[in-house]
């Protein structure tokens, strides 16, 4: 256990404060337990230990990080460490990447029972299935989605300033003097092409150069280790999941015929679809239906997304239609709030009530003009008008 402590106080020492995710602010901290999915590369460990830095220190022995995939667990059971750090006076635990331990939705339910007196936070995968786990621990955990950056934290990033989140009601209604008050001090354009390339994984701060090579091995991390591990996939078939993700970035966004990438993969329709619905999990890609469906269900997409454009930009070999990308854009920020349907009239059909299309400057609103509650979500404008909203300002959702 001490050197599980040592690590822990090492790693809050090197871990920076200057920008924190909107998210840690959202977390019911206060909650007995708590858990953060979210995919491989979106900053789920370094929030964790910005909060701890934050919240712990007049007295860090009150909290321990530790991730489960440490050799330490080899010999150790995470219930012997848990009762060690209580009788140290340890009140709150930080587990990180616990679908790496076995058996963990047990046994952090058991922890969760037998000691009152401790609060713990774990992270895991995106294709951790909270509601599915043996334990229940839906009835007992506050759970969190956490995806890539937003425009609006790359922005402040990059110009150390902070700027407010505004509800999609808010954009809409009031986009021409949001767009005049923040597009005329931060000139969104200066950083938002860099943002739709190398902009939603926190790792670009880490260097640009090498940004593609590590989102490659981000993915093959998901693919190769963690669907495998969490939907039992049988390594033989991860090289037909990853030639149909291969696929789809080619040409993405796209009206799938399912019949024909059947054929292609050299899988059955069903299994396709439970592939779409994998990659879905992993937040690589995103499916849109016209009607909303049940969780899990093996539904035919009526267009399919990757789900970032940095994915775009990557699996395309940089080559990408930029209509292609402000669909994408639009729909990777709306989605962490809102329920979104493919549109008959436009793109994209909004909490049941908006219609959006999506275009350049010059686009037209003759698709949608008689369609009620309808929007041209433009690119290449700083300013918006009544009916055309700035592309970036959606990026101020999250």
């Amino acid at each position: 256990m001490e050197k599980l402590v040592e690590n822990y106080r090492k790693k809050i020492v090197f871990t920076n404060t200057d920008f924190i995710r909107s998210l840690e602010q959202e977390i019911n901290w206060d909650a007995r337990l708590v858990g953060i999915r979210g995919p491989r590369g979106v900053g789920k460990t370094t929030m964790l230990l910005q909060h701890i830095k934050k919240t712990f220190k007049d007295d860090y022995s009150q909290a321990l990080y530790v991730s489960l995939d440490n050799l330490y667990f080899a010999d150790n059971s995470l219930v012997d460490l848990a009762e060690k750090f209580i009788k140290r006076g340890g009140t709150h635990l930080f587990l990180d990447e616990v679908h790496k331990y076995p058996n963990w939705s047990q046994v952090i339910k058991n922890l969760y029972d037998d000691y009152p007196e401790l609060s713990i936070v774990f992270t895991g995968s995106s294709l951790l299935r909270i509601l599915d786990a043996r334990a229940d621990l839906s009835r007992r955990a506050l759970t969190y989605e956490m995806q890539g950056l937003s425009f609006r934290e790359y922005l402040a990033v990059n110009t150390k300033k902070k700027y407010s989140v505004y509800s999609l009601e808010e954009i809409i209604s009031h986009n021409e003097e949001l767009s005049d008050d923040l597009a005329t001090g931060i000139k969104p354009f200066k950083y938002f092409e860099d943002y739709l390339k190398t902009g939603y994984y926190p790792f670009f701060l880490e260097g640009e150069k090498d940004y593609y090579n590590r989102l490659n091995e981000t993915i093959n991390m998901i693919l190769e280790i963690e669907l495998p591990l969490l939907r039992k996939i049988e390594v033989a078939y991860v090289s037909k999941i990853k030639k149909l993700l291969a696929l789809i970035g080619k040409s993405s966004p796209f009206i799938p015929n399912v019949t024909e990438l059947s054929s292609h993969v050299g899988v059955s329709r069903q299994t396709l679809l439970s592939y779409f619905l994998y990659l879905e999990e992993s937040m690589l890609i995103s499916q849109l239906f016209k009607t909303a469906r049940g969780l899990g269900t093996l539904v035919k997409p009526d267009k399919v997304y990757l789900e970032n454009t940095n994915l775009m930009f990557d699996l395309s070999g940089h080559e990408v239609d930029m209509g292609n990308v402000r669909e994408t854009f639009v729909l990777n920020q709306l989605k962490k709030e809102h329920d979104i349907l493919f549109a008959e009239n436009g793109d994209f059909f909004v909490d049941g009530k908006y219609t959006f299309e999506v275009g350049g400057r010059n686009k037209k609103r003759r698709q949608i003009r008689d369609v009620e509650n309808s929007y041209i979500i433009a690119d290449n404008i700083e300013f918006g008008t009544d009916r055309r909203i700035p592309i970036w300002l959606l990026g101020f959702l999250y």
